[in-house]
């Protein structure tokens, strides 16, 4: 079995400023309403052991400095708009921006319409514009935070910054005056990219090397081993608040097992995960909407393959 990936665009350019005014974030819990399938399918020879694209193996010092270095780096991902010009950005749909700098395009959701526009900036002061916006003309709510609230606000856009709070990043633009009027979180899940040994579940500790789970960020898939069976599914993620993760879709093949219990306790951990946290010495943890550990993996290096 083997994956294989599609390179997402490389994000935009960003650069730490000093300074910066206090970030808020607008934190709403998501319960993914999950459920686990069981298909019939001819069970693949290499069932026990996983394939790893290359390019799914990331050296355990990339993992690790990956958090340090994303806010001089480019910026892969999503940016969730949280609020604008002071106020709580909600619309009909979450409003959010997503960059593709080969192009100097950028595009995304006001909370009611899609939008487009090319955008240019320069690092060295952290200026930024966004020029010819084009926007669906989908008749919108008139309650709450209007559509072109955003769109006016992304055309006094003069400037922009990084904050990072713990693990989260946020990006906030400033108008000629140097007033903040946005401020966007931002989502990314590479560090999740790759192979990963299941080493605990709900506390429990694991001793299979056969149970592993493979992630492709970029066509947001999983698959994997339960440690008896093959799985495969799909991953889905919330805009409104930062390492929001779900598993959906979840099948699996139907070998007898001899004991069917740890692959029993994955496939249930698998439907309550609700967020992921990166952790040191190349470990990640899964955890439900109540802030427990469901899950604990450890990532295969390039020794094991």
């Amino acid at each position: 079995m083997k994956i294989t990936t599609t390179k997402m665009f490389a994000g935009l350019c960003l650069l730490l400023c000093s300074g910066c005014s206090q970030v808020q974030s607008f934190i709403q819990i998501f319960q993914p309403q999950n459920k686990t399938i069981t298909v019939e399918t001819e069970v693949p020879k290499d069932r026990e052991t996983l394939e790893i694209a290359p390019e799914l193996v990331v050296k355990a010092d990339t993992v690790n400095e990956a958090p340090a270095k994303i806010v001089q780096q480019a910026i892969d991902g999503d940016w969730a708009i949280q609020v604008v010009n002071g106020n709580t950005a909600k619309g009909e749909f979450p409003p959010f921006l997503k960059f593709s700098p080969k192009e100097n395009y950028v595009y995304g959701n006001n909370g009611c319409n899609v939008i487009n526009a090319n955008y240019s900036c320069n690092p060295a002061d952290s200026t930024l514009r966004f020029d010819n916006i084009i926007t669906t003309m989908r008749a919108c709510a008139t309650e709450g935070l209007s559509d072109l609230d955003i769109n006016n606000a992304l055309r006094e856009t003069r400037y922009y910054v990084i904050h990072k709070e713990d693990s989260r990043q946020f990006l906030e633009f400033f108008d000629a005056s140097q007033h903040p009027i946005m401020l966007l979180m931002h989502q990314d899940f590479n560090f999740l990219n790759g192979a990963w040994n299941v080493i605990e579940i709900a506390g429990q500790q694991i001793d299979n090397q056969d149970m592993q789970l493979v992630f492709d960020i970029a066509e947001m898939k999983v698959h994997g081993n339960t440690g008896c069976n093959i799985l495969n599914g799909s991953l889905e993620t919330d805009l409104e608040t930062a390492n929001t993760i779900s598993f959906q879709g979840i099948a699996t093949t139907r070998m007898a097992c001899p004991d069917a219990s740890n692959e029993t306790s994955l496939l249930a951990a698998l439907e309550e995960v609700t967020f992921v946290n990166p952790l040191p010495n190349d470990k990640v943890e899964l955890l439900d909407n109540r802030g427990y550990i469901v899950l604990l993996l450890h990532r295969i290096s390039l020794s094991q393959q």
